[in-house]
């Protein structure tokens, strides 16, 4: 059927510091084999591979991300 659910292009928005957003339902196949799957409209899909959820993404890598350096002026940063 050309104009079928399945041939219509999944969008998948990649982030400088972030996680693979792909627009759903997927099914995704891991290095061992298995498969794993979501029916939720948008998934975020781990790239650090700091995810204990992997291949889902739940944020860990923002725990281990190195510190902001300090201003050259040596003033202390303000968030």
């Amino acid at each position: 059927m050309p104009n079928s659910p399945s041939d219509t292009p999944r969008r998948i928005t990649v982030q400088r510091r972030g996680p693979l957003l792909v627009e759903g339902p997927v099914e995704i196949e891991l290095e061992d084999g298995t498969t794993v799957s979501s029916d939720r409209f948008r998934v975020a899909l781990c790239t650090c591979r700091r995810s204990r959820r992997f291949p889902w993404c739940d944020t860990s890598h923002r725990a281990r991300r190195q510190p902001a350096e300090a201003p050259a002026d040596g003033a202390a940063r303000r968030d």
